[in-house]
């Protein structure tokens, strides 16, 4: 989930009769497709290992199709192609903590519930605001009491959640490896609000590194990110297995490659014709359809006992922790 400021919108105001009337929320539209597509991909992942796959041969064919569309995204779409090597330095260290992050999902999905293994990766959305506002201050990362209060409520609601799952299918491997999910997509999610420091903040000493503009912007971060991941779930698969994928692995993989790149696109184009008011709140909505959709998947496919409660309790903590207050009250 990459901090990208708003920019122009086609949020279009109409006075008629003295009353204002809202057209097309094109933001939030596309951040609502966008959570549609990443939890379609979330599943494609469930079914390949139903299938009889393996998380690993699945995440490498995956992050392959991520990466060719991240290209066709980035730098063919803005025609951009200026590379720079810092940068791509900078991705690769991206790339690791991506790979790692998505090797314990995996391993998480095949040990425990899906539905709330994906909350719990989606939950980790409210950590960075506390961790980039402790390093870094609030001139640049801005944080409010209703912030706080939400990311307490995600806390206990995993906790509600997840002792719930431990107690009753003894799933203590499920809660480490799910464990780790959360603090490396928290970490990942840091290094990408990271980068977005430096190119919403340029020449600002206090960011321990420093890049040009050029550099910051460059359009081949993302594909190094995900090229990187690629060849370490590469590695990791033909080291443990030195065969092939099976066909279930490389179907769903390509599955989940093209609707991960295609949630992907609407993402980026939701903070690109956001107003500021629809850029406070779609990441929130993000978070929450993917949770919303994958609980629904999970009791309806899976049969998975879904502790609404706790799960409610995590998307209010979810709205609250990670909606950007200022920009939405102004």
């Amino acid at each position: 989930m990459i901090s990208i400021q708003p920019a122009n919108s086609f949020f279009v105001l109409k006075k008629m009769m003295g009353c204002v009337r809202y057209a097309d929320m094109l933001g939030i539209q596309f951040i609502l497709i966008a959570g549609v597509f990443i939890a379609a991909s979330n599943l494609c992942m469930r079914r390949s290992i139903d299938a009889g796959g393996s998380s690993k041969g699945f995440l490498m064919v995956q992050l392959f199709w991520v990466f060719l569309i991240a290209i066709l995204l980035n730098p063919v779409r803005s025609g951009d192609y200026h590379w720079s090597g810092c940068m791509a330095a900078f991705g690769f260290a991206g790339g690791l903590i991506l790979a790692l992050m998505m090797a314990s999902l995996g391993r998480s999905l095949e040990r425990g519930p899906p539905g709330l293994t994906i909350a719990v990766l989606n939950a980790s959305t409210v950590m960075p605001s506390i961790l980039m506002f402790l390093v870094f201050g609030s001139k640049l990362c801005p944080y409010t009491p209703w912030n706080a209060v939400g990311s307490i409520l995600v806390v206990f609601g995993l906790f509600w959640a997840g002792w719930q799952t431990a107690r009753s299918e003894q799933k203590f491997s499920w809660v480490a490896f799910v464990t780790a999910t959360f603090f490396l997509h928290t970490l990942f999610l840091i290094f990408l609000n990271w980068r977005a420091l430096f190119i919403n903040y340029p020449g600002e000493t206090g960011l321990f590194l420093s890049f040009d503009m050029d550099d910051a912007k460059s359009q081949w971060f993302m594909p190094t990110v995900f090229f990187v991941a690629f060849l370490f779930q590469a590695i990791v698969y033909y080291g443990s297995t030195k065969k092939f994928p099976k066909v279930s692995e490389v179907i769903y993989g390509v599955l989940g490659g093209i609707a991960n790149g295609i949630g992907t696109f609407f993402m980026i184009r939701s903070t690109e014709v956001a107003t500021p008011s629809e850029g406070a709140l779609i990441f929130p909505i993000f978070a929450v359809s993917v949770i919303i959709l994958c609980n629904i998947w999970g009791r309806g496919l899976y049969k998975e006992k879904v502790n609404w409660w706790a799960s409610a309790l995590c998307v209010a903590g979810i709205l609250l922790g990670t909606i950007s207050w200022n920009v939405l009250i102004k």
